[in-house]
């Protein structure tokens, strides 16, 4: 640089305090940014997990009467859930219910620890896959999630049955009729390729003669069932509780 184009050597100084400043400056402001973003409260759990009620409420149950290994366990979504008297159903038989209404067989996956390991049942029974469709999933993505879920009961339960309950014909979703029974046909061809497992088909009893779903089965909702849809199910369920 031309000497004589040079700033003063104040200026350059007063510059080169200045830059420093705001760098200090800087610094302070993404600290204590940082700092606030390390301070701020998580994310409430029940927001996280939508289930986190539900499985407060089976801790509760748990702590009060803690389940014998062994058992015959139910799982799955709201058509296990409202099963209100499946104890007395299947009297005798160390019957338990964690259905989790609204859940998908990929949230019975995910919370395979809860629902399934930590009470070391002989037999599990799963009724999941409808919200699955309704939410958008293919049949070939919940039949998907019901391998994962056998894989992980089968890592570290691999003497327990796993006995699916086909996806039943409900009035309020006809238009996914066709899923379900491509669902169920995957579902049923897999389980005939492993040991251990069974396919319920509770849709088969669940149609009339035209292939159309029977109403009668049904409560006002026409989605969930009635005191007469649950006893075609002990029915058809219950030679497969043992």
């Amino acid at each position: 640089m031309n000497p004589m184009l040079r700033p003063p050597r104040t200026v350059r100084v007063a510059c080169a305090l200045a830059a420093s400043a705001l760098l200090l400056a800087a610094g302070v402001v993404h600290a204590s940014t940082a700092a606030s973003a390390s301070a701020a409260p998580a994310p409430d759990a029940a927001a996280a997990d939508p289930w986190a009620g539900a499985f407060a409420t089976f801790d509760l149950a748990d702590q009060s009467a803690p389940p014998a290994p062994g058992g015959i366990l139910f799982v799955g979504s709201s058509s296990i859930r409202l099963w209100s008297d499946l104890d007395r159903q299947f009297a005798g038989t160390p019957v338990l219910n964690r259905g989790f209404g609204g859940s998908q067989l990929s949230d019975c996956v995910r919370h395979l620890n809860r629902l399934v390991i930590r009470y070391r049942p002989r037999t599990v029974f799963v009724y999941a896959g409808d919200n699955d469709l309704a939410a958008g999933a293919t049949p070939e993505e919940v039949a998907r999630r019901f391998a994962r879920f056998v894989a992980g009961v089968r890592a570290t339960l691999p003497a327990t049955r796993i006995d699916y309950i086909s996806i039943k014909p409900s009035p309020a979703r006809l238009a996914l009729l066709p899923q379900i029974r491509a669902t169920n046909a995957l579902i049923r061809d897999y389980v005939a390729t492993e040991d251990g497992l069974a396919y319920v088909d509770v849709y088969s009893a669940m149609v009339d003669a035209g292939g159309q779903p029977r109403a009668e089965l049904f409560r006002a909702d026409a989605l969930h069932l009635n005191a007469t849809g649950y006893a075609l199910w002990k029915d058809v369920i219950g030679p497969y509780v043992r």
